[in-house]
Parts: structure tokens; C-alpha cells; sequence
């Protein structure tokens, strides 16, 4: 049983509401464009069942080639649930029992077992599913690896106005379209809250934006609580490296003043930390790389209210 202050502990350190310049970014990219060198893999899926064109890319414009991340046309994507891997809590009753496409192992069930344990744990292990691998004939394939990203390694998922955090877990094979978007329920819980999501029933609405971050820096590796019991205690393990990655990219911390995710704890009112309004010229920018000054091709290139004018982002002209 855990002393309450280690349940205080847990409870200030499982989801974290946007840093500024996090938000910024989440709005750019939603709304923007992915083009040219920028986009890294395309044609690519949301949903397998619905009329969605393949309109969904791996793209890197704007993290300066420190990340890749998932984005559709004016909007970001939704999150099937996974329930792949170790499935001794999988049984009758629980959430991943509903899921009809259940396996049970994930890609990288190998490198995860140098930790001690058998395979990721879609209950415990906030795994995202990122990258598409498949030998079907016309399958789009997308290798993360190719482009940095290393298995295992920490992402942060923007959803329900929080960040969490999650690690590279699996990837998406060809038993269907090329699809993206898909996380262990985990990590859909600690974004939508308990009973919001299980094996069989998704978040539907195109707002989640998925983050890898590249390099080995970004590899928690035994640092991570991998044996953790819970999946509060295991994203407790992580935070600390996902706080200096978003940093890194997007400036700030995340707040860790919202309550515990657990799947048995009650629900609860998020809050969202508005981002202030970018200012230029000798004041302070909150996307980086995007601020006045930085190459453009368009206005969604640019932070806050800078305009592209002339191939860089500068101050609206008041004449």
C-alpha cells in the first residue's frame, strides 16, 4: 500500500497542462500547412472504416528536425485504442476486453525485455503506436528510425488541453490501410479521463497531436519504472525527461498541478493554460523558429500575429 505522500507525489506529476509555447504550436500545427522537405511520409489514414482521404502525414516542420509529428489537413488526428502486448490484465470485464484486434506482443517486445519484463503492458505503459510497417502491395510504409526516432524512446501527446507523456511502443501494420493515430488505452484514460475510451470504443475527434522526439537523448532507457504497477507510477518515471524535451523544442515546463489519471480515480475538470499573445521586434516569441526574422512560405509558418512577407515572418504593417 503506498504512504500518502507518495500518492501526493503521483498525484502532482501524472498530467500536465501546456506550456505556452506547446499550445502555440498545437494551434499552428492543427491549423497549418506540412510541405515540401517538411513532410517526411504522406498518404496516410485516420480512420479505417470512414471516408477520410489519405490526407494524413508524418511531418517536421517547424521542431528544426528534433521531432516528428502527425498532422491531416486542418486537423490533427484522433486515437484508436491498442491493447497489444502483455495481457495478464486484459481479462473478462476489463477495458481491452472488448478489443477485437487484440495481439500480444508489441514491435518492440525484444528491447523492451532487457528491463525485466516481458512486453509493454497497455494498462501500465503509456505506448504510443507511430510509423507504419507492412509488405502488402501499395502499403504505405513510414520508418521513424530512418529519420532519428529510436524505439522506446519518450513522446508527448497533446490532447484534452494536458500533455502526457508516452513512450514509442509499436507500430501500425498492413491488416489495413495505412493508418495513424493509435495509443494504449493508457494513455487515451489519462487524456479523456476514466470510462471515456476502452478496447472498442475510440476518441473519434481529429484534436490529438502525436510528438516523437528524435535522438538517443530521448531514450529514458533504466531510467524508466518499466516493473511500475500503474500506469500513474510508470508516467512518473518519464515526466522528467518529457518536461526537458517539450523545453528543449518549445520553451517552458509543463504544470503539474492537475489530479491523478488513474483509470479508478473519479473524473475531473481539466484546465486549460491560455497562451499569451506572441509579441515581436524586441519582445518575446512563443514558437520557436517561427518568430520574426524566420524563413516562411506562408502566414501558418509564423508565430502569433507575425504575416510572411517576403519569404520571413515579420510584424503586421499598420499602413
Amino acid at each position: 500500500m503506498k504512504s500518502a505522500s507518495s500518492f501526493l507525489l503521483l498525484a502532482s506529476v501524472v498530467a500536465a497542462a501546456l506550456p505556452p509555447g506547446l499550445q502555440t504550436f498545437y494551434d499552428q500545427a492543427k491549423t497549418g500547412t506540412c510541405a515540401g522537405a517538411d513532410t517526411l511520409g504522406s498518404g496516410f489514414k485516420d480512420t479505417d472504416d470512414g471516408p477520410d482521404a489519405q490526407d494524413w502525414v508524418y511531418c517536421q516542420q517547424g521542431v528544426e528536425q528534433k521531432a516528428i509529428f502527425i498532422k491531416g489537413n486542418g486537423q490533427l488526428a484522433n486515437m484508436d485504442i491498442d491493447c497489444d502486448g502483455d495481457q495478464k490484465g486484459n481479462g473478462p470485464g476489463t477495458a481491452c476486453a472488448s478489443s477485437s484486434d487484440t495481439q500480444s506482443e508489441t514491435a518492440f517486445k525484444d528491447t523492451v525485455s532487457q528491463y525485466g519484463i516481458r512486453d509493454l503492458d497497455a494498462n501500465i505503459h503509456p505506448y504510443v503506436v507511430f510509423g507504419n510497417q507492412g509488405s502488402k502491395a501499395g502499403y504505405k510504409n513510414f520508418d521513424p528510425q530512418a529519420h532519428g526516432v529510436r524505439p522506446l524512446s519518450v513522446m508527448a501527446v497533446v490532447c484534452n488541453n494536458k500533455v502526457v507523456y508516452g513512450i514509442w511502443g509499436d507500430t501500425n501494420g498492413d491488416d489495413g490501410p495505412p493508418l495513424v493515430g493509435e495509443a494504449a488505452l493508457s494513455v487515451g484514460l489519462a487524456c479523456f479521463g476514466p470510462g471515456s475510451v476502452n478496447g472498442n470504443s475510440a476518441h473519434d475527434t481529429k484534436d490529438v497531436l502525436y510528438i516523437a522526439f528524435t535522438g538517443q537523448d530521448a531514450v529514458p532507457g533504466k531510467s524508466a519504472d518499466w516493473k511500475a504497477g500503474s500506469y500513474d507510477e510508470f508516467e512518473a518515471s518519464i515526466k522528467t525527461l518529457g518536461d526537458k524535451l517539450v523545453a528543449d523544442i518549445f520553451g517552458g515546463g509543463a504544470s503539474t498541478n492537475d489530479p491523478p489519471t488513474d483509470p479508478n480515480a473519479p473524473p475531473t475538470t481539466l484546465k486549460t493554460v491560455p497562451a499569451p499573445a506572441p509579441t515581436t521586434g524586441s519582445g518575446t516569441c512563443a514558437w520557436k523558429g517561427h518568430c520574426e526574422g524566420a524563413a516562411c512560405k506562408s502566414e501558418n509558418d509564423c508565430s502569433g500575429s507575425l504575416v510572411c512577407s517576403g519569404g520571413k515572418c515579420a510584424p503586421e504593417s499598420s499602413g
